[in-house]
């Protein structure tokens, strides 16, 4: 997955859900541990999430993930990336699989 992949789904993951841990987070963008925690320092870093403790939780070594308002424009300019690199492997992926079906007819008749 390209770092800024990571960043988008992580950015995303932490808005629907802020107190996610790490390890749950790796286990649902099926990236490693080391992954998600050195992208999460990242974001801390640059200003687009902040870690909070979590009082509620019984594990004091849990934290909140909040995104700042700059995680939110961030979020937004990554999404509009995303879908833009998304829709052009689409794109290429329907092209691809006509040229193969077209293959397919040439081979069956």
């Amino acid at each position: 997955m390209a770092p800024e992949d990571a960043r988008y789904r992580i950015l995303r993951a932490l808005e629907v859900n802020p107190d996610v841990s790490q390890r749950e987070l790796a286990d649902e963008l099926g990236i490693s541990l080391g992954k998600v925690n050195y992208c999460l320092k990242a974001l801390v870093d640059k200003g687009l999430i902040k870690a909070r403790n979590f009082s509620k939780s019984a594990n004091k070594k849990r934290y909140l993930y909040v995104l700042t308002p700059a995680g939110i424009d961030s979020r937004a300019r990554l999404t509009k990336r995303f879908l833009v690199r998304k829709m052009a492997e689409y794109e290429t992926l329907k092209a691809e699989i006509e040229d193969i079906r077209k293959d397919l007819e040439q081979y069956s008749s």
